[in-house]
Parts: structure tokens; C-alpha cells; sequence
């Protein structure tokens, strides 16, 4: 149980990294150019609520003071501006520092724009990336999560545009989080070998009881899998 949930860690740790690169180009490049301002993170008059920008701006400015980063350093010798634009400051923020903005983020025709660009309306993608934010820090922290039930829900996603999973899915477990990278990579990694991987790895450890995970019986006739 131990090596079968180290290796599913890392298998959905790396296909997190893909979503989570997407997610970042897009939010950066979609919100700067409709705005005009490569520096709309820092800016308070683009978010709705002040208290939560103010928070989410002290979390930005601890990234800052910590990294590392050289092109973060050149900045600082080059330009006297307060903050790094928006693509140096998104290298650097967690995901959940990234969903504070989004969610935050006053032009909702916008925010719909950018969900809508991975396939899902604008409350459910600002809930995948809460659930996306926490399963990585689960991942990267070594918790255990194959039969973890995670108190975390998401959006019901009606009307899908890409193959999608019977409602009756318990969101509480692991199987409906993979179920979420799956669907994201539709538009993230067209070509992913997710389901063969996913496959692959439950093959290698046939006494791990999937219905612990939340998979459904014959998961794998569901078209999201097919």
C-alpha cells in the first residue's frame, strides 16, 4: 500500500505540473493583455474584495523575499517598479496564491473567458484549482491520499464539453481528483497517457482495493476513460 500510494504521488504530481503551467500562462497572458497592464497582480483596483487582496498580496510579497530566482534578482538591480510583473510573479506563487487572484478578480466576463478556454464554466475551474492546490501540497508533502477522504468538494460540471464521469462520483475521494486532471488534460495534453499510466499502476498492485479510492465498477468503460 505504501509503494502503490508513493507511485500514484508521483503520478499525479507530474500531471498536476502540466495543468498547474497551463493555468499560469493563461491567467498571466489572457488577464495582461486584455488589460494592458503586465502588472495587474499588485494592483488593487482589479480585485473585488480589499481584505482578501491585502492577504493575498502578503503572500506574494513572502515569495518574493525568499526566492532565489536570478530573473527576480535582475529586476530588482534593473527597474525601481514595486513588484515584478505578473509572468515573473506567477513563476514563483503556489497555485492557491494563484486561485486567491482569480477568484478575487473583478471582471467576471473575463474569468469566464479563461475557464472557458479549459473547457468548464467559471465556478467549477475556480474549484478545480482549490482541489488541484490542495491534492499537489498532499503529493508534495508526502501525505497518503490512495483511500484518503478529502473533505474538499468541487462544482457539479453540467453540460460537458469533453467525456465526463456519472454524477453519482463520490467527490470525497482520490478517483474523482484524477478524474478532474484527466479532464483538464483534454485541453492541457491532447495526446496524454494518462489512462494508460492509471492502468498500469493498478495493474502492478492488483490486491489494492479501488473502491477505496472511489472508483466505480468498470471505471474504465466510463467515456472519460475511453
Amino acid at each position: 500500500m505504501y509503494r502503490f500510494d508513493r507511485k500514484l504521488r508521483m503520478l499525479l504530481f507530474n500531471e498536476i505540473e502540466k495543468i498547474e503551467v497551463a493555468i499560469r500562462s493563461a491567467l498571466c497572458n489572457m488577464i495582461s493583455l486584455e488589460l494592458g497592464d503586465v502588472f495587474w497582480m499588485t494592483n488593487p483596483n482589479y480585485f473585488e474584495n480589499q481584505q482578501i487582496f491585502s492577504k493575498t498580496l502578503t503572500l506574494i510579497q513572502s515569495e518574493l523575499d525568499k526566492t532565489r530566482e536570478e530573473f527576480i534578482s535582475h529586476f530588482r538591480e534593473k527597474y525601481a517598479d514595486a513588484y515584478p510583473p505578473s509572468w515573473m510573479i506567477a513563476e514563483i506563487i503556489p497555485l492557491g496564491v494563484l486561485y486567491n487572484l482569480y477568484n478575487n478578480f473583478y471582471r467576471k466576463s473575463l474569468k469566464k473567458k479563461i475557464a472557458l478556454r479549459f473547457g468548464i464554466p467559471m465556478p467549477v475551474f475556480a474549484s478545480w484549482m482549490l482541489i488541484l492546490s490542495n491534492l499537489r501540497n498532499l503529493c508534495g508533502h508526502h501525505a497518503r491520499i490512495w483511500n484518503k477522504e478529502i473533505p474538499m468538494t468541487s462544482h457539479m460540471l453540467k453540460d460537458p464539453i469533453h467525456p465526463w464521469i456519472s454524477p453519482q462520483t463520490n467527490m470525497r475521494r482520490v478517483y474523482f481528483r484524477i478524474c478532474i486532471i484527466k479532464y483538464l488534460l483534454f485541453t492541457v495534453s491532447p495526446n496524454n497517457t494518462l489512462t494508460e499510466k492509471l492502468k498500469s499502476l493498478l495493474a502492478e498492485y492488483p490486491t489494492i482495493d479501488t473502491r477505496a479510492m472511489g472508483f466505480p465498477d468498470n471505471w474504465q468503460d466510463e467515456l472519460l476513460w475511453k
